[in-house]
């Protein structure tokens, strides 16, 4: 077994510590009483420089920390200080949230014992293992991506003290909602513990979303108060109701951040190896937020496999997505989809039928890498997004991009089965309605001058830049929703629905709202659209009642026919049309035939079966094999 750290062992009468840090000179285990008085106990090293100590009397609900000894040269990835109390990297809890403050970035010798600042680790007795069973998730079903906190915070059947935490999720009308939608896995955003990034106090501002993980065990206890019992009993709840969960994983970087960042846990024990470096040691940065994790370094692989373990093992999750999810492959000479990690984790008997989904893209070198992460996995399908909503828009000379997509992303992942995750929104960009209500981002609430999030959204407006209360206006914006959800039911291979688009949220032109723990942020039950939810219901109904739109099968030439307006097999020369906007889809086992209209005009579609149907400007009409 590669070396490594490992979770504290509780034993009869002690608890076993051990921690890897192999270039330090000493090691101290620090035990809490509850008036934080420390007592402090040497650790020994071993020969794969894990340093070890059995805490007699020690027992579950222990708090604890590290401290390290060693040489101090940032500049060669040496951080050494005593003065700063360390997480344990496989602490299975902590006793409060983390928070940033200033003097975790002191320099050694110039900062004071950072012991009050940081969270400590908890030992925990883990329970016994959840009965092994498949994911509750289905190929081609969907994904309903949420912010635990933002989901609930306003729901009004939530019990108030219930409200932004995991266990609100197996509330009766939240599984309700999930249902009507079909879900088939709600996929949750970060709840491992994270720490606010350093610009955001001065702002008034917080972390919201939680992508800047300190802890891979640790659930943060602002959304899990119940800590890993609390996430069990939820994700069984939701099991029952025949719907899995998804954890949103963050291993590409962690909360320490780059040469001025607070040193909390990996840094303090061995920098070097749990990051990358450049040959002249500086931080490598591939994330945009200052590190970058060495998620290949054998002891990191072993780290992050045994934490993805502890999720499936002890609260029975049914899958991960990852977050810049080429650092999982990510070697010297840049992306391999046989790497040691990603090897490891097909071969793991534990993790080897979970579902794995990749965001397959960082800003690194090579960081594109969609289409290439192999069998075994999903990946968000960006280029899905982005020719949908240029369709939508009504870009000339879409129409062949909306089909491929619409039929599986054969381009990007060849024959035989998709891959890909299809999405319109997600966390990260406009919400489903801002994308037809907003051509611009307003994200100056963000304190950063309306710079950051993305720049272009290939969004429009309907004629006026955000908030509107002219009918027509309005009407326009939901006719546009309803199209864009159309389109999402009716693709093949999975879909994911960003919680709240399926009733017209807003984060008002927000467009990166990772710092809004607000209203901005918050699903708005309250304000929902009736009428878009009625829509989105309809078509989770329809999805499920017709095979071929969920299925993963990518479509062949002897499975569809596509038709113009006319009734007609579609022409080359009619695909390379600019102006073209309608055409029509009859899958050929079942039927069912979708009609597309793109245009500013109502259409007359021939089916050339004797059928005929008006479909509505800019919309998707879903004919039944029976109707007359």
């Amino acid at each position: 077994m590669i070396g490594g750290g490992a979770a504290p062992v509780i034993g009869r009468n002690a608890t076993r510590f051990s921690i890897w840090a192999p270039e330090a000179e000493q090691l101290w285990l620090c035990l809490f009483d509850d008036a934080d008085r420390e007592r402090r106990l040497p650790m020994l090293r071993d020969v794969d420089g894990v340093w070890h100590v059995e805490a007699a009397g020690v027992g579950a609900g222990a708090r604890y920390g590290v401290r390290a000894d060693g040489a101090y040269d940032p500049a060669a990835g040496l951080w050494f200080d005593p003065d700063k109390l360390l997480l344990d990297p496989y602490a299975p809890a902590i006793d409060r949230a983390f928070v940033y403050d200033p003097a975790l970035t002191a320099r050694r010798g110039e900062g004071s014992d950072t012991a009050p600042l940081n969270a400590k680790g908890v030992v925990v007795a883990p329970m016994a293992p959840v009965p092994a069973k498949p994911p509750h998730f289905t190929p081609g079903g969907l994904i309903y991506e949420l912010h635990v906190r933002g989901f609930t915070m306003l729901h009004p059947d939530v019990p108030e003290a219930q409200r932004g935490t995991i266990a609100a999720l197996a509330h009766p009308a939240i599984i309700a909602h999930l249902q009507q939608l079909h879900v088939s896995a709600i996929e949750l955003m970060p709840i491992n513990a994270w720490i606010d990034e350093r610009h955001l106090g001065p702002l008034g501002l917080t972390n919201y979303w939680g992508y800047n993980p300190v802890s891979w065990f640790a659930l943060d206890p602002r959304l899990a108060p119940g800590g890993m019992a609390e996430l069990r009993a939820t994700v069984a709840a939701l099991h029952e109701a025949g719907i899995g969960v998804i954890l949103d994983m963050v291993y590409n970087h962690n909360g320490e951040s780059d040469a001025f960042g607070p040193t909390l846990s990996l840094r303090g024990l061995n920098a070097r190896d749990y990051f990358r470096h450049t040959d002249d040691g500086r931080l490598i940065n591939d994330t945009g937020t200052g590190n970058s994790v060495a998620c290949n370094q054998p002891v990191v692989r072993r780290l992050i496999l045994e934490s993805l373990r502890h999720f499936v093992t002890q609260a029975g999750v049914d899958g991960f997505r990852f977050d810049l999810g080429p650092a999982l492959g990510r070697m010297a000479d840049g992306f391999d989809p046989h790497a040691p990690l990603l090897e490891e984790m097909r071969a793991d008997p534990v993790l080897a039928d979970r579902v794995m989904i990749a965001e397959p893209w960082d800003i690194g070198p090579g960081g594109y890498q969609l289409g290439r992460f192999g069998d075994g996995w999903l990946e968000w399908n960006d280029r899905y997004r982005d020719d949908m909503r240029r369709f939508w828009r009504g870009d000339a000379g879409t129409l062949g991009g909306f089909a491929t997509r619409l039929a599986g992303s054969s381009d990007v992942f060849g024959k035989g089965t998709t891959r890909s995750v299809n999405f319109l929104a997600a966390h990260d960009g406009f919400t489903l309605a801002d994308l037809t209500a907003y051509e611009q981002r307003h994200n100056h609430d963000n304190g950063e001058q309306n710079r950051d999030g993305h720049g272009e959204n290939l969004s429009w407006n309907n004629g006026v830049e955000g908030v509107s209360d002219d009918p027509a206006i309005v009407a326009a914006r939901r006719r546009d929703i309803m199209a864009l959800l159309s389109t999402l039911f009716c693709s093949r291979g999975a879909i994911m629905l960003s919680a709240g688009d399926e009733f017209g949220r807003s984060q008002q032109g927000n467009n990166n709202a990772y710092a809004q723990d607000n209203v901005i942020g918050w699903v708005d039950w309250a304000g929902r659209d009736r009428a878009i939810e009625a829509h989105a219901f309809a078509l989770a109904g329809l999805r499920a009642r017709c095979p071929d739109l969920s299925d993963i099968a990518m479509l062949r030439e002897e499975d569809v026919v596509w038709l113009n307006e006319r009734g007609e097999a579609m022409r080359v020369a009619q695909w390379e049309q600019p102006e073209r906007r309608c055409v029509a889809l009859r899958f050929g086992r079942s039927g069912w035939t979708l009609c597309v209209n793109g245009s500013g005009e109502a259409q007359d579609f021939c089916l050339g079966d004797g059928r005929s149907f008006t479909v509505a400007a800019r919309s998707l009409l879903v004919v039944d094999p029976l109707s007359g």
